[in-house]
């Protein structure tokens, strides 16, 4: 094998590998002498089978399995004696003329091909104990528990029957069968569904149409799905609901007892303070670490240039892209309904590519050289976590993400990027600074785009218990 270095401008490098026609043959030759112990070929006895012979008849499909080994072995040794890392797949680029490929065939000719690839940069981390960051905290007050059970017990309310007509905040059971130009349409029916008038938990004009029926009415109830309704048999479309009222109940606030405690899980009201209390201190303190972790990526993207594989920033983009395209066309909106261009949003997203991409490769430098690693354990529990999201499926979920390594990597890869953050955060001078609530969760919600990490997945419950 002779390897040459044909290009090596920036990260880009590409390759000139031979595979010299005596190397093919040798290789050719072991492999038919395996062959003639197995092959069963008629006029001769196993075992017996001249090699010449093999040759003639085998003789071509053989060379082309020595040529697919001998282009991944050598391929992947000249990799291996470089002190470069490849930032993807190496493309291989094969002979295309006929000629030079009978040659190589015949065994009368040398396997030349080329091989492109893009390095991962060399990463200067900076030191990291000179980023100074501010964590903000808001500490939760008796106030804040007070309003929180408050907050619980208006919406966990009893209901009792009443005779007049249904008002806002109103339970309405009802049965009702939804028609689509006067057909019937699938999940638009159901018995005995519990409605509270003013929740918005059904399309518009539903509810309202409820407002002002009264037990045993029958009516008919006009709708309208929105644009972008998931189903396109019905998205945009106007409907009527042929209803049945059951019944009309009134919503009446419970009592703040050990009683009502014990409906919701806990042992008295005491006990259920403490858990609002811990519910309300682990939200912020998530709020929390995604601000200082938001500001810790932040200075570690402006702290630090190096040249980016190009490959890596243009499939970070392409997967950025496809998202915001198809978001687009499941609201309907456009580029200029939000206020910028195509050519703007581009370039936007084009810097979040490259900001993904230097963080990416940022942090993995950082975790690799201080031997921070994710334990199977972790990702088992990581997997767990996944699985109970999928009440019913849990056997196919797991089987899925046994089966599927990327996927499963993409458990790994947030695991790996927390423990690598804790562990510049032990190092950075991060100092608590007292907020107000508002202020902690101010911007939390918006702007994720830009950020590397995972946490924009987060649900945040913003201090409302459920």
């Amino acid at each position: 094998m002779n390897v040459t270095e044909t290009n090596a401008e920036g990260l880009h490098r590409e390759l000139k590998i031979v595979v010299g026609a005596d190397e093919l043959e040798e290789k050719l030759s072991s492999r038919l002498d395996d062959l003639k112990d197995k092959a069963r070929i008629k006029g001769f006895r196993p075992g017996h089978v001249p090699k010449e012979h093999l040759r003639k008849v085998y003789g071509r499909s053989v060379m082309a399995e020595v040529v697919q080994q001998a282009v991944q072995e050598t391929s992947q040794k000249a990799i291996s004696e470089r002190e470069e890392r490849p930032a993807f797949q190496p493309q291989v680029k094969l002979p295309e003329d006929e000629a030079e490929i009978n040659q190589i065939f015949d065994g009368t000719g040398d396997l030349s091909y080329t091989m492109t690839f893009e390095v991962l940069p060399k990463v200067e981390v900076m030191d990291l104990a000179t980023l100074a960051l501010e964590r903000p905290t808001t500490p939760v007050t008796d106030k804040d528990i007070d309003e929180a059970v408050e907050r619980i017990l208006a919406t966990n309310p009893s209901y009792k029957p009443k005779d007049g007509p249904a008002q806002k905040g109103d339970r309405v059971t009802i049965d009702f069968v939804g028609k689509l130009d006067g057909e019937a349409f699938e999940g638009g029916t159901a018995t005995d569904a519990p409605i509270t008038l003013g929740a918005g938990g059904f399309i518009p004009g539903f509810e309202e149409g409820l407002e002002g029926v009264t037990t045993g009415e029958e009516k008919v109830v006009d709708a309208t799905f929105p644009e972008a309704y998931g189903e396109p048999k019905l998205a945009g479309k106007s409907v009527k609901f042929e209803v049945t009222v059951k019944e009309v109940a009134a919503a009446e606030t419970k009592t703040l007892d050990d009683e009502f405690a014990k409906s919701l899980g806990a042992e008295s009201v005491s006990q259920m303070r403490e858990t609002v209390k811990g519910r309300l201190e682990f939200d912020r303190n998530m709020a929390s670490r995604l601000k200082v972790k938001r500001a810790l990526l932040d200075a570690l993207n402006e702290g630090h240039t190096f040249e980016l594989p190009p490959t890596l920033v243009d499939n970070e983009f392409k997967s950025i892209w496809d998202q915001v395209l198809h978001e687009q066309e499941h609201s309907k909106k456009t580029f200029e309904d939000e206020g910028t261009t195509e050519e703007d949003a581009k370039k936007e997203y084009r810097e979040i590519a490259e900001r993904r991409v230097r963080l990416g490769l940022l942090l993995s430098e950082i975790g690799s050289s201080n031997e921070i690693t994710v334990s199977d354990d972790e990702v088992n529990k990581a997997l767990i976590e996944r699985i109970r999201q999928f009440p019913g499926q849990e056997r196919q979920v797991y089987d899925f993400y046994r089966n599927t390594p990327q996927a499963l990597a993409e458990l790994r890869a947030p695991i790996f990027e927390d423990k690598v953050v804790d562990y510049i955060l032990e190092l950075a001078k991060v100092t608590d600074k007292d907020v107000s609530l508002e202020e902690l969760y101010k911007d939390l919600d918006d702007g994720q785009g830009h950020d590397h990490d995972h946490d924009h997945d987060h649900d945040h419950d913003h201090d409302h218990d459920h």
